[in-house]
């Protein structure tokens, strides 16, 4: 069983370079495009969890590709993936996504609701994980219990045969 590991990184990289920096060089990971202002990814304004969204292709184009600029003078190159903040995606966002050489990325379980789930929970949620999942948690609240509940879930899944991968290698561009 392979899940795939991606860290994405929004306008973070901006205000954390170093890290940005410090992760990109670290073999398991890999890093990224979440957006600009990490915002839902729509060409008519379309709203998420309570955060509105790009209102036309010029908006959806600076999201996409004002990050990847950053992360490009960061870590060296260009990321392959995108994921928007709030992971909405209208279908024309998308596709513009995809013209801009970049493959839109969503997950598949939310493993610790935006860093508000108990570790008992994440633990739950994580250990749903089935071939070809792939798994959101939020490590950017270092105070939430995350950390907790993989610490929880990953032995059982390694334990089970699980393997996982980073994103380029199990969903090559």
């Amino acid at each position: 069983m392979c899940r795939p590991l991606c860290s994405s990184t929004n306008g973070g990289s901006r205000q954390n370079p170093a890290l940005t920096a410090e992760l990109a060089r670290d073999p398991l990971f890999e890093l990224a495009n979440h957006g600009f202002l990490h915002r839902p990814l729509s060409v008519s304004g379309k709203s998420a969890y309570g955060i509105a969204g790009t209102a036309d292709i010029s908006q959806v184009y600076d999201e996409v590709m004002g990050n990847q600029a950053v992360l490009q003078d960061i870590i060296g190159h260009v990321p392959g993936f995108f994921r928007p903040g709030t992971a909405y995606f209208d279908d024309v966002a998308a596709a513009i996504t995809r013209r801009l050489g970049l493959l839109p990325v969503n997950f598949t379980i939310n493993g610790d609701g935006g860093a508000t789930f108990a570790p008992s929970t994440v633990a739950a949620e994580v250990g749903k994980a089935r071939n070809g999942d792939i798994v959101i948690a939020h490590f950017n609240k270092p105070g939430s219990a995350t950390a907790a509940g993989l610490a929880q879930a990953l032995p059982r899944l390694l334990g089970q045969g699980a393997t996982f991968g980073k994103l380029g290698a199990v969903l090559p561009l």
